[in-house]
């Protein structure tokens, strides 16, 4: 079984890296939290949460629920799947029947920014 320390971030494909800012900073008023404007990436605060809305310049695609894990290797490993390393750790994903994408991620690399156990 997959432990599951929270919720991590929830991420948006974009089309248009300033239209975006535009919608979820300007209209929607979510405080910007960082940006990586050369990469298309922009996360937005979601009230005194620590996760967040990453929104992100790709082809469209479904939205992504990550959720922070202890060890995603082993979330990959039981799911019978890789994963990938990341700056922060691993992040494994997986399509659900119907297409969503739910990805397990750690912070081993960055212990300092994941929960407490």
């Amino acid at each position: 079984m997959i432990e599951v320390l929270g919720v991590d971030n929830v991420l948006h494909a974009v089309g248009d890296f300033r239209k975006a800012k535009d919608f979820y900073g300007t209209r929607l008023g979510l405080p910007l939290k960082f940006e990586v404007r050369e990469a298309g990436i922009a996360l937005y605060r979601l009230g005194s949460e620590e996760a967040g809305l990453l929104t992100r310049v790709q082809t469209i695609g479904a939205p992504r629920v990550w959720l922070e894990v202890p060890d995603a290797r082993a979330a990959a490993r039981e799911l019978g799947l890789e994963a990938t390393e990341i700056n922060t750790g691993w992040v494994v994903e997986v399509d659900d029947p119907w297409g969503n994408v739910i990805g397990f991620t750690d912070y081993v690399n960055r212990p300092e920014l994941g929960r407490r156990r």
